[in-house]
């Protein structure tokens, strides 16, 4: 069987199994863009919480995400003795990493922020909301979101791992179809030509951004 004869012979279970890998990166990225911005732009005015997330991130970029999710879904349930859907075990896991991954790139584009603009909008007269709104979020913006748009590449790659806890997102599927008629090769190329096609234009769209805006954001 060809690459095109086993996507339309199974159209059907990559259709189930990529829209479970959309349902969890949509959860993902959402929550972790809207939350990790916030608790991002949070720290740069709170030192105590700033100093926090940065410990954290630490902390996490030190335990594979494997070892997390797999930490989540065995000894920690058995815990407390309950049993939560796998789905929603990979969901809150990659979720909370994502929001400490863009909360520590905004943290860190605040600490890059070119010192003489916010001098001028003080000898200017901006008032400290007014600096924030028309010259640090900007700024922030520009610093951080090349940085944050890869790491939603690499979260949509890591739910490649909830399969190992039983949830039937796309890898698992591509699993379960070679089981069947053993044809890896063909199977895995459609699965690394899907990768591709969906995160070869982020990843070249990140890339320009930070060329774009990121020249001049280092001088001070």
């Amino acid at each position: 069987m060809t690459i095109l004869n086993i996507l339309i012979t199974y159209h059907q279970a990559f259709w189930q199994g990529l829209w479970v890998t959309l349902q969890l990166c949509a959860v993902i990225w959402s929550v972790g863009l809207v939350l990790g911005t916030l608790l991002g732009v949070a720290a740069t005015r709170d030192r105590a919480l700033g100093q926090g997330l940065r410990w954290l991130s630490f902390a996490l970029a030190g335990i594979p995400v494997i070892v997390l999710l797999f930490w989540l879904h065995y000894p920690a349930q058995a815990a407390f003795d309950i049993v939560i859907d796998p789905f929603y075990t990979a969901m809150v896991t990659f979720a909370f990493v994502n929001i400490v991954g863009v909360s520590d790139l905004v943290r860190h584009a605040a600490d890059e922020l070119p010192g003489q603009y916010l001098i001028a909008a003080k000898v200017s007269g901006l008032t400290r909301q007014q600096t924030f709104k028309h010259i640090e979020l900007p700024l922030l913006f520009r610093g951080a979101f090349p940085g944050v748009l890869m790491l939603q590449v690499s979260m949509l790659h890591v739910t490649l791992f909830s399969s190992l806890i039983s949830v039937e997102e796309i890898f698992r599927v591509a699993q379960r179809i070679n089981a069947s008629i053993y044809k890896p090769v063909e199977i895995y190329t459609a699965l690394a030509v899907f990768f591709l096609l969906v995160c070869v234009p982020i990843n070249l769209i990140a890339l320009r951004l930070k060329q774009k805006y990121m020249r001049s954001l280092g001088e001070r």
